[in-house]
Parts: C-alpha cells; sequence; structure tokens
C-alpha cells in the first residue's frame, strides 16, 4: 500500500499534466521536500536510537503535509521508522489525502491560481 501511493500519484500527475496543461515544475516541489522528509525521518530515527532529543510528531506530519509525504512514505518503509504507530499513521496519511487533493484542486481548471 505504501509504494502504491507514490505511484497513483505519479499517475494524478501524469494525469494533471495531460488533460490540463499542467507544466511539469508544478510537481518539482515534492522531489526535494521529500529529500528534506526523509533526511529528518532517518535523523530521528538515529535520535530514537541514541536516546536524544526527538523531532516532533507535528513537525514530521507539517513536512509530509508540505510536499514531503513521498519521502516519508519512503522513509517509513526503508528505516521502518514511525510504521507501526497506528496514530501516527492515521494522521500522517490524512495529510497525505490533504496534500493529495490540495494539488489536484491547486491545478485543475477551477484553481484560483489557474485563473491569474
Amino acid at each position: 500500500m505504501p509504494y502504491l501511493s507514490i505511484l497513483l500519484f505519479g499517475a494524478v500527475f501524469a494525469g494533471a499534466v495531460l488533460a490540463w496543461h499542467v507544466p511539469l515544475w508544478a510537481g518539482a516541489l515534492y522531489l526535494p521536500a521529500s529529500v528534506v522528509c526523509f533526511v529528518v525521518y532517518a535523523r530521528d530515527k538515529a535520535a530514537a536510537r541514541a536516546a536524544q532529543r526527538r523531532t516532533p510528531e507535528r513537525t514530521l506530519l507539517l513536512l509530509g503535509l508540505l510536499c514531503g509525504w513521498p519521502g516519508a512514505v519512503l522513509a517509513q518503509q526503508w528505516l521502518r521508522h514511525k510504521s507501526s504507530k497506528r496514530p501516527f499513521q492515521m494522521a500522517f496519511w490524512a495529510t497525505v489525502l490533504c496534500n493529495v487533493a490540495a494539488f489536484v484542486y491547486l491545478v485543475s481548471p477551477l484553481s484560483f491560481v489557474r485563473m491569474l
């Protein structure tokens, strides 16, 4: 399921490019945001192992919401970090849905951004 979410978003993005002529750079935010999010998850995992100061969960969720969720998905799977905490997972997937919904709206012909 987690990897499927990234593939599905890729399909949504490709559909938006084809149907609404969305420029490819519109998806460019996701790559650097995902790298940053992955690094923050990795540092938090290392801090957890070393019993050091942790990154607040709300920060992890905010980074995912701000286009970094694909990196968070990969970090959760590859690093096994935050992948079994049910309350966090529920909040995380809610932020993914919010991000994807916002993306679809902002690139759709109905968006105020597209009307500018």
